[in-house]
C-alpha cells in the first residue's frame, strides 16, 4: 500500500507539472519550526523517513565577552552608532551608554557591539561565528554541539564555531564539518604589557554523529601539521563517505611560518605575538585540498580512505594551491564534484602558470574526468549532485547577452567521457542565474534560479525550482503552493525520493529583538519582519486546487519584504553553503 500510495503521490506531481496553463498547489508547507535560540534557519537535505538536516543563524544573546573591551573600543562602538545609525534599517543609536560600558547593553545597542567585533581582523578581538548545526525529526528544529565549547567556568558557548550540517542519512547518522571554537589566550608581550588574543585550533574538520548528535566523532586529514589540517563530509550513501581533505602543506607558507628572520620562528616575532597566534594569521592557503573517500563500518568508524584526486597533474614548478571535492556519491560509488582544471582541457604539458579554472568533474573508476568537454565554452562550474541512475546537476558559467551567468545543467554520467553531454534546460529566462542542488532517482531536480529580470538593488531575488526531466518542464515551486500561501520559497536544496523537498522560504512573523524578546510598536502593536524559515514541501495527494483566480497584486506583494539587509545576508551565508555542500 505505501508504494502505491508513494507512486499515486509522484503521478500526482508528474501530472501536476505538464499542467503548465494551471497554476496549481501541489505541495503543502510544512513550517520546521521557529527556533526560540535564532532567527533564521534554512533546509539543508531531507532523508527518505522524512527527517531533515537544517542550518542555523543569527542567534539571540549572543555572548560578549565585555571584559575584553576597553574604553577605546566603546568610544568607537558610539562613535559608529553616532554616525551610521540613520543608514542601517532597524536600528537606533546608543540608547543607553551608561548600560553598555558597563557590559549591560540594551539590545539595540548590544547589536552595535557585535558589528564592532564582527568587523575587526585582529586576533585581539572576540570571534562571532553564529552558524549551527540542527536536526528536525518530529516538527521542532533542536541544535546539536559540534565542536564548540562553553567558556571557562561557565554554561555559555562561545557562539564562535561555524558548524555546517550537509545531510542525515535514513539510518539517522548525521555528518558535516565544523571549525574550532576561538578561546582566549592571555599572553605577555616582550614591554611588559598583558593582551588576550583569540585562537581556535582548526578550521574546518570533518564529523559523523551516528545517534542524531548526541556524540561526535571527528575525521582528521592525512596532513594536520601547523593548524591541523582540513577535512569535510559532504554525503554519505549507506556506509561511503565523501567530502575533501588536506592531503599537502603550501611549502610557501611553510616557508613563513618556519622563516627565523620575520616569520613565526623568529624569537623577536614570538615575543610580541603567540606562535599558534603567527601561524593562524598565515592559514590562508596553508593546505592543498583534495576529493576523499572514506569507507565506513556499521557503527560510522572509518576502515578506509581513498584519495579521488585531481583532474590535471600541474608543472613540478607550479607552486599555486590545488583543489578538488567530492560534493556527492550514488549507491553505485560514482562521486561528483569539482576540481582545478586546466581552461585548455587538452593541455598536457602545463606551463608553471597554466591558466586554470574549478570545474564539474566525475570521479568513477579511479578515474577524474571534467563533465565539460569544451573548457572554452563555459566559465567555472560545480557537480553538487548525482542520482543512482548516473545523472549529475550542479552549474556551469556562460556568457549570455554579454553578461556572466550561472546556468543548472544534468548530465549523464554513464556515457563515455568524450560522449558525455551536458543539458541546459530553460529556467526562469535568458538572463537568469540558476543553480541545480539535488536530484532525485526518479529525475526530478530542485534548485534556486533568480526570478526578477530587473531589480534596483546589486542582486536579484531568488525563487526555488523544480525541474522534472522526463517531460522536460521546469516551474517555480511557489506555483505548486496552496492559495495566498503565507511562505514564498527561495531555494529548494534537496529532494527525496518520496518527492518531498528540503527548502528555505521567506515568511512574515512577529519582530524579535538581539535578545529574542519581542517587539512593540510606540501604540503597543505588535511589529512583524520578514525571516527565512526551513521548511520541507510534501506533495499533496488528492485534488488539484486552481489558484488560477489569484489576485495579481498578491503575485507583486509575495516576497515583496524581502529587503535589501535580509538580502545581503542572505548573499554572505548562500555563498558559505554553496561550498560546503
Amino acid at each position: 500500500m505505501k508504494s502505491i500510495m508513494k507512486s499515486l503521490v509522484a503521478l500526482s506531481v508528474t501530472s501536476a507539472l505538464s499542467a503548465a496553463a494551471v497554476n496549481a498547489a501541489t505541495y503543502e508547507v510544512v513550517d520546521l519550526g521557529e527556533v526560540n535560540s535564532l532567527k533564521f534557519s534554512y533546509g539543508q537535505q531531507v532523508n527518505n523517513l522524512g527527517e531533515s538536516a537544517v542550518q542555523g543563524t543569527d542567534s539571540y544573546n549572543l555572548p560578549v565577552q565585555f571584559q575584553y573591551l576597553d574604553e577605546d573600543d566603546y568610544d568607537t562602538i558610539v562613535n559608529n552608532a553616532d554616525r551610521t545609525h540613520e543608514l542601517v534599517n532597524n536600528l537606533e543609536d546608543i540608547e543607553d551608554e551608561a548600560a553598555l560600558r558597563a557590559g549591560n547593553p540594551t539590545a539595540n545597542d548590544l547589536v552595535w557591539v557585535t558589528r564592532f567585533l564582527e568587523g575587526q581582523g585582529s586576533s585581539r578581538y572576540q570571534k562571532i561565528g553564529d552558524t549551527v548545526a540542527m536536526i528536525n525529526r518530529s516538527g521542532q528544529s533542536e541544535e546539536f554541539v559540534v565542536f564548540d565549547t562553553p567558556f571557562t567556568n561557565t554554561s555559555t558557548l562561545t557562539r564562535s564555531t561555524i558548524d555546517f550540517i550537509n545531510g542525515i542519512t535514513d539510518n539517522g547518522w548525521v555528518y558535516g564539518n565544523g571549525s574550532a571554537p576561538y578561546l582566549p589566550l592571555d599572553f605577555t608581550e616582550s614591554d611588559g604589557d598583558e593582551v588576550t588574543h583569540w585562537v581556535r585550533d582548526f578550521a574546518t574538520r570533518a564529523f559523523i554523529s551516528t545517534d542524531y548528535g548526541q556524540t561526535i566523532k571527528p575525521i582528521l586529514a592525512p596532513e594536520t601539521r601547523f593548524y591541523n589540517g582540513q577535512s569535510a563530509i559532504l554525503d554519505i550513501k549507506g556506509t561511503t563517505a565523501v567530502g575533501y581533505v588536506s592531503n599537502r602543506l603550501n611549502q610557501n607558507r611553510v616557508d613563513d611560518i618556519e622563516d627565523e628572520t620575520g616569520g613565526c620562528a623568529d624569537p623577536n616575532i614570538v615575543d610580541d605575538i603567540p606562535f599558534e597566534v603567527c601561524v593562524q594569521n598565515l592559514s590562508s592557503d596553508l593546505y592543498f585540498l583534495t576529493a576523499y573517500q572514506w569507507d565506513l563500518d556499521s557503527e560510522g568508524n572509518v576502515v578506509g580512505e581513498t584519495d579521488l584526486g585531481l583532474l590535471v597533474t600541474p608543472n613540478e614548478s607550479d607552486e599555486r594551491v590545488y583543489r578538488s571535492y567530492a560534493q556527492a556519491i550514488n549507491a553505485n560509488g560514482v562521486a561528483v564534484g569539482f576540481s582545478h582544471g586546466w581552461i585548455d582541457e587538452t593541455e598536457t604539458s602545463p606551463s608553471q602558470n597554466e591558466p586554470r579554472r574549478l570545474y564539474p568533474v566525475v570521479y568513477k573508476n579511479g578515474e577524474v574526468t571534467s563533465l565539460v568537454e569544451d573548457h572554452g565554452e563555459v566559465g567555472e562550474g560545480r557537480a553538487y549532485d548525482i542520482n543512482d541512475n548516473g545523472i549529475a546537476v550542479g552549474y556551469v558559467t556562460r556568457s549570455v547577452n554579454g553578461s556572466v551567468r550561472e546556468k543548472f545543467y544534468h548530465i549523464d554520467t554513464n556515457a563515455p567521457a568524450g560522449d558525455m553531454t551536458m543539458i541546459f534546460p530553460d529556467d526562469f529566462f535568458n538572463g537568469s542565474s540558476s543553480t541545480a542542488f539535488a536530484i532525485n532517482n526518479a529525475g526530478l531536480i530542485v534548485g534556486e534560479g533568480e526570478f526578477e529580470t530587473q531589480n534596483s538593488t546589486s542582486q536579484r531575488r531568488t525563487h526555488g525550482f523544480l525541474y522534472d526531466i522526463n517531460n522536460e518542464t521546469f516551474t517555480d515551486l511557489n506555483d505548486f503552493l496552496t492559495c495566498n500561501s503565507d511562505y514564498t520559497i527561495i531555494e529548494a536544496r534537496d529532494i527525496n525520493d518520496n518527492n518531498e523537498i528540503s527548502a528555505t522560504a521567506v515568511v512574515k512573523v512577529p519582530r524579535r529583538d538581539a535578545k529574542g524578546e519581542l517587539m512593540l510598536s510606540d501604540s503597543g502593536e505588535q511589529l512583524v519582519e520578514d525571516v527565512v524559515r526551513a521548511v520541507t514541501l510534501r506533495p499533496i495527494s488528492g485534488d488539484i486546487e486552481d489558484c488560477t483566480q489569484v489576485s495579481e497584486d498578491r503575485v507583486e506583494r509575495k516576497g515583496a519584504g524581502l529587503g535589501a539587509g535580509l538580502l545581503a545576508m542572505l548573499s554572505v551565508f548562500g555563498f558559505r553553503r554553496k561550498r560546503n555542500r
